[in-house]
C-alpha cells in the first residue's frame, strides 16, 4: 500500500476531529504537519482541539502551528451553533502537553514543503486563509504541492447560506486564490458531505463501550446541532470531513467529474462555488464576459454505506 504524503489544514470542530482521528490511523495516510486556522472556532481554541484530539488519537509527535486569526478581508465568525462554544459540541477531553510551533502556519507549511523529499498532498478541511496566504507569500514551494483536496463548496445548495457552503463562504476571497492557483485541485463539497453518516444507534454504542477512542468518535458523532427555525438539536451522524480523507484513501467510492467552477464573491451568491454542469455552452460563453473559471475535480455523488464502513473500520471500532 503507496503512502501518501499529507499535510493538513483544519479550524478543528466536530467533522475536522473525525478527520484527524481517521488521518492519524489510516495506514496509507502519512501527516507531516497540521495547521490551524480560525473557522469553526477560534484560532487559539481550535489550536488547543486540535493538540487534544492528537492525544486522543495517540497520535506520535506532528508539528502543529497557529494560522490566520481571521479571513483576508471579511469579519470572523464561527459556528458555534454546529459545533458549540468549544468547537467540539462540548467533549471534555483532558488537558495536553503538546505545544503548537513557535513559528506560523504558513511557515510550517512552507518549512514542511520545503523540506519534502516528495510533493505533497495539502487537504484543508478549513476555510482556506492559511493556504492563499502561502501561495501569495511562498509562491516557490508551489512545485511541491502534489494537488489541494479541499472540503468547501457545493454544486448543489449551500449551509452558511442558500448557495454557499461554510470553509468557502467565511473566506470568498481566499478559495478564489486557491482555485485560481494552477494546482491541481480536488472539491469534496456539500453534495457528498452531507451523505455520509453513521446511525444514531452505533454512535450510541461507541460512546458508552469500553474503547477510549470509542468514547471520544461516538460523542463527536452524538454531537446534536440546531438545523431548524426553532433551534431544536437534530443528530446528523456525519463524519463530516473524514470523507475528504475517504477520498484520498478510496477515490472509487465517488463519482467524480472535471468541471469549470467560481466563486462568486459578490452580492446574496457571495461563496457560492459556482459549478458549470452544462454539457454544452451556452450564452455567457459564446458572447463572452464569464469572468475567471478554474477547471477542477469536483466529486458529486458517493457510495455513502462504504465510506461510513471504512471510516469505522479505519478507526476499528466496526465490531
Amino acid at each position: 500500500m503507496r503512502t501518501l504524503p499529507i499535510l493538513l489544514d483544519v479550524d478543528t470542530g466536530v467533522d475536522d476531529a473525525l478527520a484527524l482521528i481517521f488521518a492519524i490511523t489510516h495506514p496509507s495516510l502519512d501527516v507531516r504537519a497540521i495547521t490551524c486556522v480560525a473557522g469553526n472556532a477560534p484560532l487559539a481554541q481550535v489550536v488547543e482541539n486540535t493538540l487534544r484530539i492528537l492525544d486522543a488519537a495517540d497520535a506520535p509527535p506532528i508539528p502543529v502551528a497557529a494560522g490566520a486569526v481571521r479571513p483576508l478581508l471579511s469579519p470572523g465568525r464561527a459556528a458555534s451553533h454546529v459545533h458549540g462554544e468549544d468547537g467540539l459540541g462540548g467533549l471534555v477531553l483532558p488537558e495536553t502537553s503538546r505545544v503548537p510551533e513557535s513559528v506560523s502556519a504558513v511557515e510550517l507549511m512552507r518549512r514542511t514543503l520545503a523540506e519534502s523529499d516528495e510533493p505533497l498532498t495539502l487537504v484543508a478541511l478549513a476555510p482556506q486563509t492559511n493556504l492563499a496566504l502561502l501561495l501569495r507569500t511562498h509562491p516557490e514551494v508551489v512545485d511541491k504541492i502534489e494537488r489541494i483536496v479541499f472540503m468547501g463548496g457545493s454544486a448543489s445548495v449551500g449551509n452558511a447560506t442558500a448557495l454557499a457552503e461554510f470553509n468557502v463562504w467565511h473566506d470568498p476571497e481566499a478559495a478564489a486564490i486557491v482555485l485560481g492557483s494552477g494546482i491541481p485541485i480536488f472539491m469534496y463539497g456539500l453534495d457528498v458531505f452531507n451523505q455520509v453518516t453513521v446511525a444514531q444507534d452505533a454512535a450510541a454504542s461507541l460512546a458508552t463501550g469500553g474503547s477510549p477512542l470509542g468514547v471520544v468518535v461516538g460523542a463527536l458523532l452524538g454531537n446534536r446541532v440546531a438545523l431548524s427555525e426553532d433551534s431544536s438539536l437534530v443528530y446528523t451522524g456525519l463524519i463530516g470531513d473524514a470523507g475528504a480523507l475517504c477520498a484520498l484513501v478510496e477515490p472509487e467510492s465517488l463519482r467524480v467529474e472535471r468541471r469549470p467552477v467560481r466563486v462568486e464573491l459578490a452580492g446574496y451568491g457571495r461563496g457560492q462555488t459556482v459549478v458549470d454542469r452544462r454539457r454544452y455552452s451556452g450564452e455567457d460563453v459564446i458572447y463572452g464576459g464569464v469572468g475567471d473559471w478554474s477547471v477542477i475535480e469536483v466529486a458529486l455523488d458517493v457510495d455513502a454505506p462504504r465510506y461510513a464502513a471504512l471510516f469505522l473500520e479505519t478507526l476499528g471500532l466496526d465490531g
